[in-house]
């Protein structure tokens, strides 16, 4: 039977991660965490359940997800993060297909994520379908920080598992506010390093656009209030995002500017 690796990269997820890495425990020949730098007990729990624990700085949520990758021994890996557990439907399709020897290159999976006070089961977080179990070198972490994905390699062969990765997102309003401004930031930055640029049009646009996608096109507004609180954060994200590389476009043109100046 060829052996699976659990990988997860952490920083401060003492509240979720004995959650995660209990829902690992039967199918998981080994657990390796790599860890930025956590403060509580998040190492502490995680040695509990024997995982092996990696210091690394933080380098980009890609970059520290492929050092995980990088780290494992088994010829299988499984991706999650520190907020995320298995259902036990997830579990078992996952434990069948490492009994029979797995069949595939990598396999994908929904996520089912809670908000608040419920699961959201539509708009654009459901089915929310992740690439997350691997054969190791079929694929990579790659993407735009912090919207990362796992990317197979070219003629791989996916397969869907039955099941969800449970996500335990945001307990409270303000958590999510707070994180669409941290996330809004990092994608901002890491559009315009990858050469993105952003106009007016896309602040009057693009917005929009994610609201109707996510409350009427993808059916959120079946979720009541938090579908709609979802979808109107969904355009807000969206619009942060474009107002900060514009920001950004225009603090590099000033720059650029001021060093012509000084070079004439």
């Amino acid at each position: 039977m060829q052996r699976l690796s659990v990988v997860l990269i952490t920083l401060n997820e003492e509240k979720n991660i004995a959650r995660c890495l209990a829902s690992v425990q039967n199918i998981a020949d080994e657990i390796v965490l790599v860890d930025s730098g956590s403060s509580d007990q998040t190492i502490p729990i995680a040695l509990k359940y024997g995982a092996r624990v990696i210091n690394q700085p933080f380098q980009g949520y890609i970059e520290q997800k492929n050092i995980a990758l990088s780290a494992a021994d088994g010829e299988y890996i499984l991706s999650l993060d520190g907020d995320e557990v298995l259902s036990p439907e997830l579990e078992d399709s996952i434990r069948q297909e490492k009994q029979a020897g797995f069949s595939a290159d990598a396999y994908e999976m929904n996520r089912r994520n809670w908000f608040i006070d419920q699961w959201i089961v539509h708009g654009t977080w459901y089915p929310d379908t992740k690439l997350r179990l691997i054969r190791k070198g079929c694929a990579s972490w790659g993407g735009t920080n912090p919207h990362d994905k796992l990317i197979p390699l070219k003629g791989k062969k996916v397969q869907h598992l039955k099941g969800d990765i449970l996500h335990y997102t945001f307990n409270t309003m303000d958590d999510y506010v707070s994180q669409l401004n941290k996330f809004s930031s990092i994608s901002a930055k890491s559009m315009f390093e990858k050469g993105r640029r952003a106009s007016l049009m896309n602040l009057i646009i693009n917005p929009a656009v994610a609201f109707m996608k996510s409350y009427i096109i993808n059916g959120g507004f079946k979720d009541g209030f938090n579908g709609y609180v979802i979808a109107r954060q969904t355009a807000n994200l969206t619009f942060l995002k474009y107002a900060k590389l514009l920001q950004i476009q225009k603090k590099n043109s000033g720059a650029q500017k001021a060093e012509v100046r000084l070079t004439h």
